[in-house]
């Protein structure tokens, strides 16, 4: 039996929205929350019904706030604003992405400060448990009032208009319907807005972007380490007694992960008293970069769970009958820590790219240079770095901050937006090339490793390598790498490794705990 998770109530992580969008956790609404809606909800039809003018209930929005809405108009005007708001351009955003954004969205408005209807909820979450998902364009937001242009495209459904994903293809919301036996919803006072008005598509790229990074840091981690013994690299950088000198919890934390993953290493031990005085900084600075990135994932997911957990719309309806219009809407406590972990995973990606140029360069003994023995009527490996190279200037050219720019948009009223849709998109860009260039790492982490043999390192990163054997052949002449590279790419976004590091751990009963663990390998 699936766990439940109490919309409005419970509290939301990333981990916990992503169950939520995998159908591994099932959402429900509770009497309480219920009873907050109702209430909410009936705080608004009293204001629309009313001689009180308050903003969005029965006004215009934006620079219309002061135009006067009569109660007969109200419904039209929420039908209205649905409309014109979708005008988002480009591809659709990945589905799970604009599942995400519905999930995080019911989340908000259950918490009873919206004025939202319980038969509005109650049809989002019809959308969310049978998968059908709206079609959402990539492009249009400014991150000001939120996210108003893909959000209303995300409830164009409601009103029986848009596209949908339903049964693995985009269709027209009104044949899906057709075929479900139901009709678009008739809208009341404010509804329209408090949907429109909100930071669900910067908050679930946000979540996308705290899953992948982790798995680019964690398998980073691991891959480094494999290189560390192909390029016969020294463990002291690693020593927890240096790192007790700088203690930055992200550096400790992977300084801790390397160490344990190069004990017992028959390779590291086997160059104890050769005449390298110190590794390149690719090697030697593993903590300090890696560590960094750590801190930087650490900071969003922190401000991340935060906003999962808000109420972001406007206005905000408050219990006793108070209405705050304010700024709850604003993208930019998000905008800022995305172009944070944007600049940290493309750092990833620098230093990875680094490594395999340094892999082919014949630096340690037994290692050929570009990694194959007949190398001259062979290409080897040299032009595998060539696409980590591009991959990792494509990602500086994206690593420019987009909350560092605002352009006003709505006749001024919205005088200072975010721009965070944007990093939110820049960041999981950077992070794909990123899963890419260690794609070719770990190819060539791999190779180097393979003349070592017969020496064994430690338990761990012989049974990594041993799996990507399985998937890649060692190479001593040339072939068409791209297919190598789009099995290391598989590996990668399967995360296979990681479940195997997992395993081993539990089989040999290889304790690896730091006082950070809880911080970093959870989310």
């Amino acid at each position: 039996m699936k766990s439940i998770f109490s919309y409005g109530k419970d509290h939301l992580t990333a981990s916990k929205a992503l169950q939520l969008a995998r159908g591994e956790l099932s959402g429900t609404l509770e009497r309480e929350e219920i009873e907050k809606i109702q209430h909410s909800r009936s705080i608004v039809e009293s204001i629309a019904n009313g001689s009180t003018v308050v903003y969005g209930i029965n006004t215009g929005f934006g620079p219309l706030c002061s135009t006067l809405i009569s109660a007969e108009d109200t419904s039209k005007l929420q039908h209205n604003i649905l409309k014109s708001h979708s005008v988002g351009v480009g591809n659709p955003i990945p589905k799970e992405i604009a599942k995400l954004m519905l999930i995080l969205k019911v989340h908000s408005l259950a918490q009873g400060f919206s004025g939202i209807s319980k038969s509005t909820l109650d049809r989002i979450l019809w959308h969310i448990e049978h998968d059908v998902i709206p079609v959402v364009p990539e492009k249009g937001s400014v991150g000001a009032s939120g996210d108003l242009a893909p959000l209303a495209h995300l409830f164009l459904p409601l009103i029986g208009l848009g596209q949908v994903w339903f049964d693995n293809k985009i269709q027209s919301t009104q044949s899906v319907f057709q075929k479900k036996g139901i009709t678009g919803l008739q809208l009341g006072a404010k509804e329209g807005l408090a949907l429109i008005n909100g930071t669900q598509f910067i908050a679930a790229h946000a979540v996308k972007v705290i899953e992948k990074l982790h798995s680019c840091l964690s398998q980073a981690d691991i891959i480094a380490s494999m290189m560390i013994e192909g390029l016969l690299g020294s463990a002291s950088p690693f020593s927890a007694r240096l790192h007790q000198l700088r203690p930055f919890k992200g550096n400790q934390h992977v300084a801790a992960r390397v160490s344990h993953l190069l004990a017992q290493s028959d390779i590291v031990t086997s160059h104890a008293d050769c005449d390298r005085v110190q590794d390149p900084y690719s090697l030697r600075c593993i903590p300090q970069v890696h560590g960094s990135s750590r801190t930087s994932w650490l900071h969003l997911k922190e401000l991340l769970e935060i906003e999962l957990n808000s109420v972001t719309d406007n206005p905000v309806i408050f219990r006793d009958g108070l209405t705050i219009s304010g700024g709850n809407f604003h993208g930019q406590p998000l905008a800022i820590p995305l172009d944070y972990a944007c600049i940290a995973a493309s750092e990833v990606g620098n230093i990875s790219d680094r490594r395999t140029y340094l892999s082919l360069g014949g630096m340690a003994a037994g290692v050929p240079k570009l990694l194959m023995k007949q190398a001259g009527i062979n290409s080897a490996f040299m032009m595998l770095q060539y696409t980590t190279a591009a991959l990792a200037s494509e990602n500086k050219g994206l690593c420019f901050p987009a909350s560092a720019d605002s352009i006003p948009t709505s006749l001024g009223q919205e005088d200072h937006v975010s721009m965070g849709s944007i990093a939110g998109r820049k960041a999981l860009t950077v992070i794909e090339n990123v899963e890419k260039i260690l794609a070719i790492e770990l190819i060539c982490a791999a190779q180097s490793f393979d003349y070592h043999k017969p020496k064994q390192s430690g338990e761990i990163i012989e049974e990594v390598h041993h799996f990507i054997r399985t998937k890649i052949k060692h190479a001593e002449e040339d072939r068409v790498f791209a297919h190598d590279i789009d099995k290391a790419i598989q590996i990668i976004e399967d995360r296979t490794i990681l479940e195997i590091v997992r395993d081993v751990n539990q089989k040999s009963n290889l304790q690896f705990e730091t006082e950070y663990d809880d911080l970093f390998e959870t989310y």
